[in-house]
């Protein structure tokens, strides 16, 4: 756990404008879809900070932040890339190769995308790894179509 926490200001000063806007865009549709317990730790050797949205023991996905640069991933069992592979014809060209480059590993495919990433997206792959618990059913449909 980090023993303190960013302020908006820091992140924004450490980010930049396209991924701060990226980091608030992506935290404001998680609050909105999920309701998540929220992790702050350091970001290891190759990030600052780490964000984590877990439930349940389970990720949904982190943010990652250093300077200038923006990072949001998801790991994606095996269940869950077969899904993705059923949506891929919703997906952006650019996040289909992002998904593609991941590297897959003993426990899923790590996919980290950068600020680049549509809200469209990042929800539908947010949506494949667990449902929204914050939305009438009807959104929910509308999201995994």
């Amino acid at each position: 756990m980090l023993e303190q926490i960013p302020t908006t200001e820091e992140l924004k000063a450490l980010l930049g404008d396209k991924g701060s806007q990226a980091w608030t865009s992506i935290c404001a549709e998680i609050d909105k879809l999920y309701e998540m317990e929220h992790i702050w730790n350091s970001g290891g050797k190759a990030w600052k900070y780490e964000y984590k949205y877990r439930r349940g023991g389970k990720t949904l996905c982190a943010l990652y932040a250093k300077q200038d640069c923006f990072g949001f991933m998801i790991i994606f069992g095996k269940d869950e890339r077969e899904k993705v592979e059923l949506l891929r014809d919703n997906l952006s060209l650019d996040s289909i190769a992002v998904y593609d480059s991941a590297k897959v590993y003993h426990d899923g495919k790590w996919v980290m995308f950068d600020e680049s990433i549509s809200l469209d997206d990042a929800k539908m792959f947010l949506a494949i790894k667990r449902k929204p618990n914050r939305m009438g059913e009807d959104e929910i449909k509308s999201l995994t179509l």
